[in-house]
């Protein structure tokens, strides 16, 4: 059986007439896709290059042998690369440029929702406010076609809004109705009631007490980096020169026709290389998202800030907080916030904060933050579900590029709606947007690009409506059985293909290990309990990653789904990155610290560590207590000046206590905050106030210390008193 596997796969990697036929012929688009594609192909559109992407090398050459652009975009998020698909598909000769990778800021650290804002329709109906209304109906049109022209990434979502008082179900009805009609034929599904009982059928977890019902709405739910980058990929597909990790250093200007100063390009720099070199474009656009003001300061550096930045924190929890296919509004949190409590790639997402901050290419989740998201969860969860702190597997902050107005003063003139700026120069700067909206920032921005650079676009009219993605083309719901028939892949690993790569799992697939297992037969994944494989790095390459973090962060969504597994993974990652990128020894090592770091600042772990810095015995104990722990501690460490695992086991097995290794594992884990394998005096001390105070429910573990005293009074009897030991 093996070798017949072995047969088929070698015939599929060789690119023979089955490949072909599996990855393209066998299927088709839904009509609604077809009907798009007509149209395009009617308007003569640009259609993507079919093959391999051009290589990140191919793209850097085309930045500097290009004698000018159209138009230059300075920013990778989802914005940014809308603006380069959005220009390119025009017929204009496009370079894009991020400083770090495609989605490295706010666009991978989202919600994951593609939604028309439920909350803006409120604000809209309740304050007459048309411009609200039209932000939230301009949304329900881009979340229907995010969902038509990426279906692999993106899905309806249902989410349940809980009533805890019968007035609020005429109410919220009303409202949620509202925003089904607004939809009109573009609405995902009808929402619908739900009685108390059918409540908690969908969604057992949820608080009994008071319940009267709930309502069930529809949005949309997307992987985000995976969707911004295959904005980026398509751009490049069209003709697009794009560039990661190319960061301007300062914008070029010259004089036109009428003598005014305008910006003719910019001067950039190869993040990896070091390289410098100067690319020119008649227009340039600014879609930096939080860093929008410090490319407008290139241009002017008087000029006052038009972004007011806010935090957005969020969670991930296992997947037994949530059910499978149904998520949670909170509509009103203690401070006033919505919270979201929604599944996502197998697990469990909760958030958001928003916070006022500052800009930073680092942000990272504050234990606060945190505390404030597992605070409002315990609200409306039952009292059977412990939310734990050491539940939580990973965190990140977002930073939202809000617009204010430069000349008020009053916050409330933030808006999440988009803004166009033109500067006297006419550096075109995009700020403010959400990401569901993005496809249409981008046409509003690329019409302005042409209108005030004189541009001459092969197309006047916005192209990427109803335009699919990279990978959506030959995709179809039932693509992952063909990977499992042709490929031997398991079913988990090759639904997380298909719905990752789309129609490009095939080359994934083709790249894969045999396992030498009679099942799978192909497939070897990259860290135990996640379907990631290792050919997947070696297919993020040719996606233009980069570094280890790339891959961790935005290929796969590892260190954004669980810290620990993502770091377990990460020696081997460098790995198969080194020998494809043809590091040395010594880049491997910086890669892999590099990575470590990000996971520890940026993803959670340093939050889960300043529990300890927070808290401190002497402010937070009784002396009393202090004393007792620490008796408690000397008696099981003994001399060594600390626990180990085996200690623990020890410990209960001599109690009689059920619990599994990998639940004493857990709870080692759980203490053990630097990582030594080993529980010291100072962080047992910590656990007990963390405990205390809530910030962790480990009952088991201080059950188990509370029983110690008898066995080791038993241990600490003299031999003659035992019968000499007999």
């Amino acid at each position: 059986m093996t070798s017949f596997w072995s047969l088929r796969r070698t015939l599929l990697a060789a690119g023979g007439a089955a490949g072909t036929v599996y990855a393209f012929s066998t299927y088709s688009r839904s009509k609604s896709n077809k009907k798009h594609r007509a149209h395009v192909v009617a308007a003569d559109t640009p259609t993507p290059t079919p093959g391999p992407l051009p290589s990140r090398a191919a793209n850097l050459t085309a930045l500097q042998e290009t004698p000018e652009f159209d138009v230059l975009v300075i920013g990778g998020g989802a914005t940014g690369c809308g603006v380069a698909l959005d220009a390119v598909t025009r017929g204009l000769k496009t370079a894009l440029v991020e400083r770090d990778d495609f989605s490295a800021g706010t666009s991978s650290r989202s919600t994951k929702l593609i939604h028309g804002g439920v909350r803006y329709l409120q604000k809209a109906i309740m304050g007459l406010d048309k411009e609200q209304y039209n932000l939230v109906k301009e949304a329900l049109h881009e979340r229907a076609n995010l969902l038509e022209i990426a279906p692999h990434l993106s899905g309806p979502l249902p989410i349940m809004l809980p009533v805890y008082r019968w007035w609020q179900l005429p109410y919220f009805w009303a409202g949620i109705k509202a925003y089904d009609l607004v939809a009109g034929s573009q609405c995902v599904k009808s929402s619908y009631m739900l009685t108390k009982s059918r409540a908690l059928e969908l969604f057992p977890m949820l608080k009994k007490d008071r319940l009267v019902g709930a309502i069930v709405y529809y949005d949309g739910q997307h992987n985000d980096a995976r969707m911004n980058l295959a904005i980026a990929l398509s751009a490049a597909r069209h003709g697009a020169a794009v560039a990661n990790h190319m960061e301007v250093k300062s914008l070029t200007k010259s004089t036109d026709g009428d003598g005014k100063e305008v910006i003719s390009g910019a001067v950039m720099k190869d993040c990896l290389t070091g390289q410098e070199i100067t690319v020119k474009a008649k227009c340039v656009v600014n879609a930096t998202g939080p860093f929008t003001d410090g490319i407008r300061h290139m241009d002017n550096a008087q000029i006052a800030n038009i972004c007011q930045p806010s935090a957005g924190v969020h969670i991930i929890l296992p997947d037994y907080y949530s059910p499978e296919s149904m998520g949670l509004l909170d509509p009103s949190t203690s401070d006033g916030r919505v919270i979201f409590f929604l599944p996502w790639a197998g697990l469990t997402i909760a958030g958001t904060t928003d916070s006022p901050c500052d800009v930073t290419h680092n942000p990272m989740p504050t234990e606060k933050e945190i505390q404030f998201i597992l605070n409002e969860i315990k609200n409306y969860l039952s009292p059977d579900v412990s939310v734990r702190r050491g539940d939580v597997l990973a965190a990140w902050s977002g930073i939202r590029p809000l617009v204010s107005d430069p000349n008020s003063k009053n916050t409330q003139s933030i808006s999440r709606n988009h803004v166009i700026e033109v500067s006297p120069s006419n550096l075109v700067t995009i700020a403010g947007g959400k990401w569901t909206t993005y496809r249409s920032m981008a046409s509003d921005t690329v019409d302005r690009a042409i209108e005030v650079c004189n541009l001459a676009p092969r197309h006047k009219e916005c192209q990427t409506d109803g335009l699919m993605l990279e990978g959506g083309d030959a995709y179809t719901p039932t693509m992952f059985i063909r990977l499992v028939q042709d490929f031997g892949l398991e079913n988990e690993v090759a639904q997380h293909l298909a719905h990752t790569y789309g129609d490009k799992a095939f080359e994934v697939a083709k790249m894969a290990q045999m396992t030498g297992k009679r099942w799978p037969v192909v497939g070897k994944r990259l860290v135990e309990d996640f379907p990631y494989l290792e050919a997947e790095v070696k297919y993020a390459v040719k996606e233009y990653a980069c570094t280890a973090i790339d891959v961790i962060a935005r290929r796969t969504r590892l260190g954004f789904q669980n810290v620990q597994a993502a770091e377990t993974a990460l020696p081997t990652i460098v790995r198969i990155l080194g020998q494809e990128l043809g590091w040395s020894n010594q880049r491997c090592k910086e890669e892999e610290e590099a990575a470590k770091e990000f996971l520890y600042m940026e993803m959670g772990g340093k939050a889960h560590l300043d529990v300890r810095a927070q808290i401190t015995p002497d402010t937070n104990l009784p002396v009393a207590d202090i004393e007792r722990y620490t008796k408690r501690f000397n008696k099981v460490a003994g001399a060594k000046g600390f626990i180990t695992h085996v200690d623990l086991g020890t410990i209960i097995q001599n109690l009689g206590i059920d619990i599994s290794d990998d639940q004493l594992h857990d709870m080692l884990e759980e203490v053990d905050t630097n990582r030594n394998g080993q529980v010291e005096l100072d962080e047992f001390l910590q656990l007990m106030i963390a405990a205390r105070l809530g910030y962790v429910t480990l009952s088991r573990l201080d059950r188990i210390m509370a029983l110690t005293d008898q066995m080791v009074e038993k241990k600490a009897i003299p031999t003659h008193r035992s019968g000499g030991g007999v």
